[in-house]
């Protein structure tokens, strides 16, 4: 009877249209770049993954130096009781005499150390290999951010150069009436509107891709949904910027660069480990004999390996130096590919740059000039439609001119931190 009140409460709210009570709000993200990638760091699953490995990784290096478990034995010798006459049996007591024995191995000395630090720097591989899957996807992010921003600001110079088109077809349509322009500007008008629809439509099923696109990147979280880019992140300054400081921080913080180092750690003490695998480990045991009921003596033993087969051991010399080289060039690859996207992507950033300023400060003011010229050179008949047609593209690609420019920077500013391994 106690349920029925709650049944009716929710018949009447779902009757009602509204949201059940109980159903929490879906959050929003977005709007800017750093609330993204706050999100994707704590819940993107191929990240989170990395990280799991990595701490399994360092899970392994205390292990790794521990001793083998000692081994502990039974023998029951002339278990048959044939030398006293009697019937078998498995009781220690009831034996012709029981041996107990207890072994230890024990590695040659300093064997358990480099054991503990190969483990340590696979351990700081794998880390460094969980921080380039989230430099990685940071930048995808960044660049997803870019473009979807791109998008926006295109369709919304887009639907502004729409609405002066209607304004130049109304002004064509009056002076046709009045007989002072010919019906070809007329549909010259209708046509350039049809073609900047069209290509609105095309910035549509862009925007879209790209809101996918971001969705996949989040790890496609099923109660959460997208606000719009809103605004761009503000460029570092230009003494941030300087190539030997980049070029220091990357030496510093690149995580590749870092897995690179601890695979030459871990490579520099497996060779370590190889050498001293010349000499012996021992293994020291200790037994009792049971005859009765009584401990009748005591034995303790130790025993050594003899390494005598040298040409298999020379062989894993040679193996862990050439995997030692490999990994020492493999660095110097990753260094040099590292340095050499950061000098494209700086260039790239400077040329971005300068286009904004040029654009923002030059062209475009220019183009606006222009556009109001030819409409009052138009509206007087000075001039025909042909060079308000050609203003009014101006000052449109003048303005996405401006747009792609700005979300070059960032995409450029993404490259170099992916590339540095840190935020600038």
């Amino acid at each position: 009877m106690k349920a029925l009140p709650l049944l009716l409460a929710t018949v009447l709210t779902v009757a009602s249209g509204l949201p059940p009570v109980a159903r929490a709000a879906e959050p929003l993200i977005g709007g800017n770049v750093e609330s993204l990638l706050e999100f994707a760091r704590d819940r993107h699953p191929e990240f989170a993954a990395m990280r799991h490995e990595a701490a399994a990784a360092t899970a392994r290096v205390s292990p790794a130096g521990a001793l083998p478990d000692p081994v502990f034995g039974v023998e029951l010798r002339d278990f048959t009781n044939e030398i006293k006459g009697g019937s078998a049996n498995v009781l220690p007591a009831r034996v012709g005499a029981t041996r107990y024995t207890i072994n230890q191995s024990l590695p040659w000395f300093g064997k358990r150390d480099l054991k503990r630090e190969i483990a340590a720097a696979g351990a700081g591989e794998a880390e460094g290999r969980a921080e380039a899957t989230w430099a990685d996807l940071a930048w995808q992010i960044k660049q997803t951010y870019a473009q979807h921003y791109l998008h926006l600001s295109s369709m919304q110079y887009g639907r502004e150069n729409l609405q002066l088109l209607d304004q130049l077809a109304q002004i064509v349509q009056v002076r046709y009436a009045g007989g002072l322009v010919p019906q070809q500007d007329v549909i010259r008008a209708q046509t350039e509107r049809t073609m900047l629809q069209s290509e609105l439509a095309m910035l549509e099923g862009e925007n879209e891709q790209a809101a996918a696109r971001m969705h996949s990147l989040l790890g496609r979280p099923p109660t959460v949904r997208l606000l719009p880019p809103e605004r761009l992140r503000p460029l570092p300054p230009a003494a941030q910027l300087a190539i030997g400081t980049l070029e220091t921080r990357i030496v510093e913080r690149n995580p590749r660069l870092a897995a690179d180092a601890a695979r030459i750690e871990g490579a520099e003490k497996t060779r370590e480990l190889t050498y001293k695998n010349r000499y012996p480990d021992f293994n020291v045991g200790m037994a009792s004999m049971q005859e009765g009921n009584r401990v009748a003596s005591w034995d303790l033993m130790f025993e050594v390996n003899i390494p005598l087969q040298q040409e298999s051991r020379r062989a894993q010399e040679l193996e862990a130096e050439r995997l030692l080289d490999a990994a020492k060039s493999r660095k110097a690859v990753t260094l040099n590919q590292m340095l050499a996207e950061l000098a494209e992507s700086l260039a790239a950033l400077r040329a971005a740059r300068r286009v904004e300023d040029l654009v923002g400060n030059s062209l475009l003011p220019q183009a606006e000039l222009t556009l109001q010229s030819a409409l009052t050179g138009y509206g007087t008949g000075k001039v025909d439609f042909a060079t308000v047609l050609d203003a009014q593209r101006q000052i449109r690609k003048a303005k996405e001119d401006l747009v792609k420019a700005r979300a070059n920077q960032q995409m450029r500013l993404a490259d170099i931190e992916r590339v540095i391994g840190a935020e600038l």
